[in-house]
């Protein structure tokens, strides 16, 4: 064998070498990336399953848990097309099925009564989670500018109700104590809150009921009667229980 054909062969083995390396570095690679895709996509439909079990009922629209049911669709769409070996199909049956029930008015989910700082920051953290999924749907084409920017505003009004709830509560405790004083200014503080969101008649229905609420209490207290306030807190408190569900004020809503 002479020297060309001995550098020929040495040639072939290093490139043949190299080829090999290069695909296993590839296919390495691309198992890594397929690997970190699942994980993303997995703590995706973890993230958007706790959104719609520990957002309160009576925050959730239909059109924001279908929105949510549409992304755990997506991610269980994606994850069938990486193999990813999770019980992808049992999710999203789940979704399916879930789906079924919003739109015909049969999933409900409990409400949450708002009576502490730290419940309130925490549905305000979830909201916030909510809000960038949206962001993120959009961006990435999966809804419409329109509907992303009427569910993006409600998602606001609704971290500034979550606020107004958490004022409401210790107003109404500020009452049962007799505490007028401090009543008023929880009312303020609720006032302020829903005043955040102007564009939205609900919260503009809430600021005047909680003005009118005020002048009462107001009244009250300059007659130095501190016993009637509780006495006629129960027509305010059931407005402000079920406003959101107020379909008079639903129909006349336009969050565009």
């Amino acid at each position: 064998m002479n020297t060309i054909t001995i550098v020929i062969a040495l040639a072939a083995i290093v490139a043949a070498s190299i080829i090999v390396i290069v695909v296993s570095q590839m296919r390495e690679k691309a198992r890594i990336e397929r690997a970190r895709k699942i994980t993303a996509l997995e703590d995706s439909y973890k993230r958007c399953n706790r959104l719609l079990s520990e957002i309160p009922g009576q925050y959730l629209t239909p059109d924001l848990k279908l929105l949510l049911l549409k992304r755990m669709e997506d991610i269980c769409n994606d994850l069938a097309g990486l193999k990813s070996g999770l019980p992808v199909e049992q999710w999203r049956e789940a979704a399916v099925q879930r789906k079924t029930l919003v739109r015909e008015n049969r999933d409900e989910v409990r409400p949450v009564k708002i009576d502490s700082a730290e419940k309130s920051n925490y549905v305000k953290e979830l909201l916030q989670n909510l809000f960038k999924m949206i962001e993120a749907m959009h961006k990435s084409g999966r809804i419409d500018g329109a509907t992303a920017k009427k569910n993006l505003k409600y998602v606001l009004f609704l971290v500034h109700k979550t606020h107004a709830d958490l004022h409401v509560f210790q107003a109404r405790e500020h009452i049962r104590q007799n505490q007028t004083r401090k009543a008023i200014h929880a009312y303020h503080l609720a006032s302020t809150e829903m005043g955040k969101s102007r564009d939205n008649p609900l919260a503009m229905k809430a600021v005047k009921s909680f003005r009118i609420r005020i002048k009462e209490l107001e009244a009250m207290s300059l007659e130095g009667n501190d016993t009637k306030p509780a006495d006629s807190e129960s027509q305010l408190d059931k407005q402000w229980d079920n406003f959101l569900h107020d379909e008079e004020w639903k129909k006349k809503a336009d969050y565009d």
